[in-house]
Formats: structure tokens, C-alpha cells, sequence
């Protein structure tokens, strides 16, 4: 199986599991984000390193201190161990590190958490005991965030200990599609507004079925792959925690607002949602989005889902799961989903993936002026006593810059430019620089001003 993308976090795993002194790295990221599938690809291309991964599991001590011994008894080539505990198990693996450099990867740390009083402090004492004279790489990884995070509190054992951090998010739309290399730039954006830059996900995608055929195998008929990926997701991390699946709804319907949210989903308290929304910030399935021009303001904050297979699910899944019972896949398809996939649900998702234009652009030098920020703009019409927001606005030395994205079947012509630039400037935005992103081109011309970005020019 090729490997696709990671190379700035390859890089930096690999120095750390080269290096002839001790260290630990610490590896976090939502679940399906190719965490474990990183670390053993390092593992292996670090040639001549003795390398022991472990996954630990929702189970005892005992049981697993009873299994990671049989993974170092294989890694050594000996016959099977017997260690008392987790503790001699781990001390067993730093004595022989003093000897030869060894890398050991501990996936699922919270679950060995969970059942080991002290974990972290067994750690930290093997750590610091060790310091000096062992060649051992220690990786801790887990797919809880906050539990992960908070290794790295002053508070805990660990802290000063972690020598690399790396918060593994998922890839962006440029890295994604090489999952998927032959399709169409419009098929590319279609596919990445579902599945987005989640590699578990975008290996299941069937090169030789087209991306309708794809969701209705994958995610709508019976039985299929991912159909309960996104209720067991959230049951799994959040499950004390009620409203979840209420929130979500809100959110997929294209509601940003706290009051929105508040008031569509029927949450006892807004206490209640700002716990669960924290939670799912933290879990990195919801993002908080604050308007470069006043982040300050509450009021204009929103919440997105950043999850696209969560919105899919819960736009045209979880909403209509009556109606999904009883009619054929491809009927519910075509009834349910076609027609806001196509004119609503992708268009959003272009958006999206312009942003992560401009960023890759940015940071490899191809902006001029580089920008500092990025995000939404917030203004008030005073001629039509509106508010809103624009929703791809940069800022740079020089000032603003507006760009708009249409993910639509026909070309954007200079009267719709003239017409959107007078827009924005009615609502007082001054921009220096404005950008059209189209999916079906353009009758225009671009100027000194003006740039006009087709969807090819995306992933060249």
C-alpha cells in the first residue's frame, strides 16, 4: 500500500527515531487521521532500528501487560516473557535501549491510561532514570486530544519530557486528491467535500465507480462501510454527554450562529451547549470561526462542522433515517440527496477548499504580499440596513483582499464581477486586491486588481 503525503511530519518523526540520545514524542489527532499508519511507516523506513509498536487496548493491565510482553518478546526474538506489570515490561525495553537504539511506539496510550494507576509517572520516572544512558525513541499516541494534551500540562509527570509534539491534523485538499488522482478536478472537490483529508476514508474510495456510486456504497445503503462511523465517532468520545446528535443536526442545516444553534437544536440550557460544543472543538469535528475584522465579538462568531463525512451524515443520513429504511439506495439518492449535494452541500465545501488554496500558496512563497490572516469578513450595509459576512477575506501589509468562490455550471462573467466588487464595496470593505475562483472559468478579464483563478489551477 503506497503511502501518500506527511513528508513535513515523516521528516520530523524520522530525525527523532535517528537520533542517538533519548527522547519521546508525543502524537495526537482526531480519529482516522493516519496517526498509527505515520508512526509505522517511519519505523520502517528508519533501516537497521530495532522498532516495537505496541497498540494497547480497552481491556485490563494484566491483559495488557500480558500482550505487550509477547510484542517485545517477538521484537527480541526470544521466547515468551512473562513481566509482572507494565512498569517492569517498560524497564525491561529501557535497559536494553542502553545497549543498542530501539524505538517504542505505545498507540492508544489513554487506554493503558485508563487501567494503570500512575501511568504517567511510571513514565516520567523511566524517563528521567534513563536519561543519560539510554538510546531509546519513546512515541505515546491516542486519538483523544484533550487526554493527550494534557500530558503536556505543567501539572503532569510528563511535563519538560516531550521532545517533538506533533498535533497530526487531516490533509488538505491538495494532498487528499493524490488518493484519488484520476478523477476530474470537479469529481476531486466533490469527493474531498465528504470525505475530506481523512486517508482511512479516501482509501475506500473505488477508482472505477463514479463519486455517486461511491457515497450510496460507502455511507447510504445497508450494511454500508461507513454507515455508522459518524453516530459510533461521537457515542465513543462523547457519550455522557447528551445533544450531541441535536447540535450536529443544527449545524449540518447551516446553522453558525450561537443563538441559532441554541434555538434550532432544543438545548435545555446554553451551558449545556457550550460544554458540548467545546467538546466537539476539541475533538476537532467542530470549528469556531471569528471574523478577522472583530474577533473579539461574540456575537459574530460562528460554528462549522470541519468534518465532512459528519455533515454528510448528518445533512442527509441522520435526518431522514424513516424514509432511508424503506426505499432503494439509489431512489433515496436521487430523492434525498442529488440536488443539495450538487447545488448547496459542494459549493460550500469550494469554498473550503479556496481557502486551503490560498493557504498552500501562501506559505510557499507565491503571495505578494504574503497575508497574515485569513477568514471571514463581517460588515454591515448601511443601504440595505443588512449584516452578513463575506466568507474568504484575507489581510496582508497592504490591506484586504475579497475572493469569491462559484462552484457553478456556468462561467462568471465581468458583469457578475463588477457586480460582487460593487457589493463589497458598498459595505465599506476596501480591498486592494479582488479574486474569483470558477469552476466553469470565466468571461472576463483580469487586471492589475482583478484575479481570476480557474479550478485547474487548484491542484497543478
Amino acid at each position: 500500500m503506497t503511502f501518500i503525503g506527511r513528508t513535513k511530519e515523516q521528516e520530523k518523526l524520522l530525525a527523532q527515531l535517528s537520533s542517538p540520545i533519548q527522547n519521546a514524542a508525543l502524537l495526537y489527532g482526531r480519529r482516522r487521521v493516519g496517526k498509527s499508519e505515520l508512526i509505522l511507516h517511519t519505523m520502517r523506513q528508519a533501516s537497521g532500528i530495532r522498532s516495537i509498536y505496541y497498540e494497547c487496548r480497552q481491556t485490563t493491565a494484566e491483559n495488557n501487560t500480558r500482550n505487550l510482553s509477547e510484542v517485545i518478546a517477538e521484537a527480541f526474538d526470544m521466547p515468551p516473557l512473562a513481566f509482572s506489570d507494565i512498569e517492569a515490561a517498560l524497564r525491561f525495553v529501557f535497559d536494553r535501549a542502553t545497549g543498542e537504539k530501539i524505538v517504542l511506539a505505545i498507540d492508544e496510550y489513554p487506554y493503558l491510561r485508563d487501567v494503570v494507576k500512575g501511568m504517567d509517572s511510571i513514565l516520567q520516572v523511566l524517563l528521567d532514570e534513563y536519561r543519560d544512558r539510554s538510546h531509546l525513541s519513546l512515541i505515546l499516541c491516542g486519538s483523544y486530544v484533550e487526554v493527550m494534551k494534557s500530558l503536556l500540562e505543567r501539572d503532569n509527570p510528563l511535563y519538560g519530557r516531550i521532545d517533538l509534539k506533533i498535533n497530526l491534523q487531516p490533509m488538505d485538499y491538495y494532498e487528499s486528491a493524490q488518493f484519488y488522482p484520476e478523477r476530474s478536478c470537479e469529481d476531486k472537490v466533490r469527493l474531498f467535500s465528504v470525505f475530506g483529508g481523512i486517508p482511512y476514508y479516501n482509501r475506500l474510495i473505488d477508482k472505477n465507480a463514479s463519486v455517486r456510486e461511491n457515497l450510496i456504497h460507502l455511507i447510504l445503503e445497508p450494511d454500508a462501510r461507513l454507515e455508522d462511523e459518524v453516530p459510533s465517532y461521537l457515542l465513543s468520545e462523547i457519550s455522557k454527554i447528551g445533544n450531541a446528535h441535536e447540535i450536529f443536526s443544527a449545524l449540518a442545516d447551516g446553522h453558525a450562529r450561537y443563538r441559532d444553534i441554541l434555538s434550532q437544536s432544543h438545548v435545555s440550557s446554553g451551558a449545556t451547549l457550550v460544554n458540548v460544543l467545546n467538546r466537539l472543538i476539541g475533538m476537532q469535528l467542530v470549528q469556531r470561526r471569528s471574523p478577522i475584522n472583530d474577533p473579539n465579538n461574540k456575537k459574530r462568531t460562528s460554528y462549522v462542522i470541519c468534518d465532512g463525512l459528519s455533515k454528510f451524515y448528518y445533512r442527509y443520513v441522520f435526518r431522514y433515517l424513516s424514509q432511508r429504511s424503506v426505499l432503494d439506495p439509489e431512489v433515496y439518492y436521487d430523492r434525498y440527496v442529488n440536488d443539495d449535494f450538487e447545488t448547496q452541500f459542494v459549493p460550500r465545501a469550494f469554498e473550503e477548499v479556496c481557502r486551503q488554496y490560498l493557504v498552500r500558496q501562501n506559505r510557499m512563497g507565491n503571495s505578494e504580499p504574503p497575508f497574515d490572516l485569513i477568514g471571514t469578513y463581517s460588515y454591515d450595509d448601511p443601504v440595505t440596513r443588512t449584516n452578513g459576512e463575506f466568507d474568504v477575506v484575507t489581510k496582508d501589509p497592504l490591506g484586504y483582499s475579497f475572493y469569491e468562490a462559484k462552484f457553478r455550471t456556468t462561467p462568471i462573467t465581468q458583469r457578475m464581477i463588477e457586480d460582487e466588487i460593487e457589493q463589497v464595496q458598498r459595505t465599506g470593505l476596501t480591498c486592494h486586491r479582488y479574486g474569483f475562483f470558477s469552476r466553469s472559468g470565466f468571461e472576463a478579464q483580469a487586471d492589475e486588481r482583478t484575479a481570476l483563478i480557474g479550478l485547474e489551477e487548484l491542484y497543478r
